[in-house]
């Protein structure tokens, strides 16, 4: 899981809040942090803008220093009592997300979407000179990156044992969805294994995967770091479960944490999982050492330590399978739009589509593919959706009219009981709430709408209309979901 939240509050500086030492909670050290804050996010934009005046060594330097600076303030602040470490936090995200596309200081420092057909990286774009060091991952083999130690190789022991299956079938499902996230770091230069093995450890290949801690989608952005780079909610759809989208912030992502981590590609995954704030310190008190220093591991919390060799492990596995053993799935990843010709769910699809020769059929390639739809809606004639382009016939011949049309609509409108008999035999309430009142359920950490159904004993779309949710439903830990419609 992806912990990429700009400031985690869980990651202080041991020296953080020493300067409120006298009077922690008194308003004057408040304002004196916030006017600091806002005297480095100047000089943040003071340096994007001379970045992008031509001094780009200079203006990046500085930017550099500032960002670093306001990081430090933030953290101080949320160790402060009484400080407001969310106003903070806010403004960061909005000025690093506004800081990697503006080309001058008249600029707005809002964090608009980054257009889908932009095909250039703004990091690149403002900091152009990055582009020389990123490129030199573009075409080598990863053999002379990827150190060969106990960890590394402990990791990989893993991928091809108990998580074999998890690598091979997050394998089958990035070439249904490759030709949406490849070009987008073959253009920065990044190497296509790197690619795959930060997706196969975040999400497994499922878009719509969410983390407890709430990051989401096939790279696992949290929420404020995605709207740093254009990820978030647009007419109803959280964009983190956009494939094109999500390679495209994981790559600028990367680009900023080369720029600030000297290329390094240890160090640059171990501020994807544990936090830029944290690794960048790290980098700055112990100049020189690199991720497996025994100092810096001693500095980094378990999940990291063990979330850049995964990383490493997958990525070279998906170089040398042979080498190993590993077959995986031969997979026609050519996509093509099929229109509707008559109204359909993507779950009676998958079953009038049958195997087509997968050994899984096409559930979970359509739901990647169409992330913008819940499996059990209803879409009607005309939909236009995204498929594997071996569809098309097995839709004609399956799924339009005849016996097996018919049985995936039958299978598809088949409801269980609202309530339970034994239930209504003794006249029992309905699970979480009183005889004749609606029940609740109060979101817990790793509770999806599906699963909340089910337990309850109706679908996602009931709960999801009676809460007003629009998809694809992110939840939130503590939020109170009427289960009005579900059984007991």
């Amino acid at each position: 899981m992806a912990a990429l939240s700009v400031l985690s509050i869980a990651m202080l500086h041991p020296q953080a809040g020493l300067a409120a030492a006298a009077d922690p909670g008194s308003e004057a050290v408040h304002e004196s942090l916030y006017a600091d804050f806002e005297s480095a996010a100047k000089a943040y934009r003071d340096g994007v803008a001379q970045a992008a005046g031509g001094e780009r060594r200079a203006g990046r330097r500085a930017a550099d220093r500032a960002m670093d600076r306001m990081l430090d303030l933030a953290e101080r602040c949320a160790a402060t009592a009484g400080c407001e470490s969310e106003r903070l936090m806010a403004r960061f995200d909005a000025l690093l997300g506004a800081g990697t596309r503006v080309a001058g200081e008249g600029d707005d420092v809002g964090s608009a979407p980054v257009d889908a057909d932009d095909a250039d990286s703004p990091v690149v774009a403002a900091f152009p000179e990055a582009a020389s060091t990123l490129n030199q991952l573009n075409g080598r083999d990863l053999r002379e990156i990827i150190v060969q130690n106990e960890a590394v190789r402990a990791a990989m022991a893993e991928w091809l044992t108990h998580l074999r299956p998890q690598l091979i079938n997050a394998h089958e499902q990035y070439q249904y969805l490759r030709f949406l996230m490849w070009p987008e770091y073959e253009r920065a230069g990044l190497p296509e294994a790197l690619l795959f093995a930060i997706m196969a450890r975040e999400s497994g290949g499922r878009v719509h995967a969410i983390s407890p801690a709430g990051a989401a989608g096939l790279m696992q952005f949290m929420p404020a770091t995605g709207r740093r780079f254009g990820l978030g909610w647009q007419d109803g759809f959280d964009t983190r479960f956009e494939p094109q989208l999500a390679a495209r912030a994981s790559v600028q992502y990367l680009n900023e944490r080369f720029a600030q981590l000297g290329d390094d590609l240890e160090l640059a995954l171990a501020a994807y999982n544990g936090g830029e704030g944290r690794v960048g310190r790290l980098a700055r008190e112990l100049p020189g050492r690199g991720f497996w220093d025994p100092a810096v591991q001693a500095r980094l919390p378990k999940e990291t330590r063990d979330y850049v060799p995964y990383v490493l492990a997958a990525a070279w596995l998906f170089l040398h399978p042979d080498d190993y053993g590993l077959e995986f799935s031969t997979v026609n990843g050519a996509a093509t739009v099929l229109a509707l010709k008559a109204p359909a769910s993507l779950n009676q699809l998958t079953i009038c589509l049958g195997n087509g020769g997968t050994r899984y059929g096409f559930f979970r390639a359509l739901r990647n593919l169409n992330p913008r739809w819940l499996p059990e809606t209803t879409l009607p004639a005309g939909t236009e959706l995204r498929v594997p382009a071996k569809v098309l016939p097995l839709y004609d011949a399956g799924c339009v009219d005849g016996e097996r049309a018919e049985r995936a609509l039958a299978l598809v409108n088949a409801r269980r009981p609202d309530v339970a008999p034994a239930a209504v035999a003794r006249g029992a309430p309905r699970a979480g709430g009183s005889r004749g009142s609606a029940a609740t359920h109060t979101v817990r950490r790793g509770d999806t709408l599906s699963a909340i159904a089910r337990r309850h004993g109706c679908s996602a779309q009931t709960v999801a209309r009676a809460n007003g949710l629009r998809s694809p439903y992110a939840l939130r830990p503590g939020q109170r979901l009427s289960l009005d419609g579900c059984g007991g």
